[in-house]
């Protein structure tokens, strides 16, 4: 039996603030009933405020679900600094607050973890192009250093006031998709710090055709995978996306993130590769539920049994 576990998020039901994209019709009790209903074990917080933000009362619905709570995803204006940047490291620390009270007695090393993102999907260059950034679409070289050092002070500010580990989560339509952009960051910046979560399905699309494979990503930085996202990415979908320039959301909307199983991500090798490493942590389903897919708890429960095929 593989000691990974697996978790859903209440994105998979649409609770996401993203222009032109997610649905919130669901309530946080129906999102944490669903997800547990489905055999899910645990959660990540969702934007904040979709759950509650008191930690007693957050901690009883956890609870009576036997659910864990795992992490939260904050973006944050790291190219270009300034006051937004410090308003968004000041909602990192209030979000990773409540998640060290919520888990007190969770081994850090297991989580929750707070998951530093840029504000992806707000460069209008970067969101029509996502899934096909080229090299002169990437940062300029002299901006590569205060970009690292933003996320650093992140993690560093998180780990200091509540001893939670952060990672960066490398994310279509936000400046670090590429596995060129991804191997800037890391060699920016010191691997005691932060690591990544590593996303399949945004690594795939952001990778592209000729980019190294996901088992290929996976040993290139093993020792900064801390946290894992299981995304499918659809290779026909994407590969329409390149040649007729869909944006983000376009492709988003035609299906390029299908379902575990249904797109070109090969889980049966990432389940053993983690294995392999000794990965003991949370793989976390995120899923974009369109029509034609059901219900988003039909679709959770799919994507759990599929990923019950491969023994997780």
């Amino acid at each position: 039996m593989s000691p990974i576990r697996v978790a859903n998020a209440p994105v998979s039901w649409g609770a996401i603030m993203f222009e032109g994209f997610g649905e919130d019709g669901h309530g946080y009790r129906q999102v944490m009933d669903e997800i547990a209903e489905t055999g899910y074990a645990g959660t990540e917080l969702g934007d904040y405020g979709f759950y509650p933000t008191d930690p007693e009362t957050l901690r009883a619905e956890l609870d009576a679900r036997n659910l864990a709570m795992l992490g939260a995803y904050v973006g944050h204006h790291l190219r270009d600094g300034g006051a937004s940047f410090e308003a968004d490291l000041e909602q990192a620390l209030t979000v990773a607050r409540l998640l060290a009270a919520v888990a007190p007695d969770q081994d850090r090393g297991m989580g929750p973890y707070l998951v530093i993102a840029d504000v992806n999907g707000t460069d209008p260059m970067r969101s029509l192009n996502a899934g096909r950034i080229t090299p002169e679409m990437s940062l300029p070289d002299d901006e590569w250093a205060g970009f690292a050092q933003r996320v650093e002070q992140v993690a560093r500010a998180v780990r200091e006031e509540t001893g939670l580990r952060a990672v960066f989560h490398p994310h279509s339509a936000g400046w670090v998709e590429t596995p060129r952009e991804i191997d800037r960051l890391l060699a920016e910046t010191d691997p005691e710090t932060f690591g990544i979560v590593f996303d399949t399905g945004h690594y795939s699309f952001g990778a592209g055709e000729h980019g190294p494979t996901v088992l290929e990503a996976m040993d290139r930085w093993a020792d900064r995978i801390w946290y894992i996202h299981f995304k499918d990415c659809h290779p026909g979908i994407a590969r329409e996306s390149r040649e007729k320039g869909w944006n983000y959301v376009e492709s988003i909307r035609a299906g390029v993130f299908s379902e575990l199983g249904q797109g070109g991500v090969d889980f049966p090798g990432v389940v053993a590769w983690l294995n392999d490493h000794g990965y003991d942590g949370w793989a976390v389903v995120e899923q974009d539920v369109l029509p034609g897919m059901g219900t988003p708890k039909e679709s959770a429960r799919r994507n759990r049994e599929y990923l019950a095929s491969l023994g997780l």
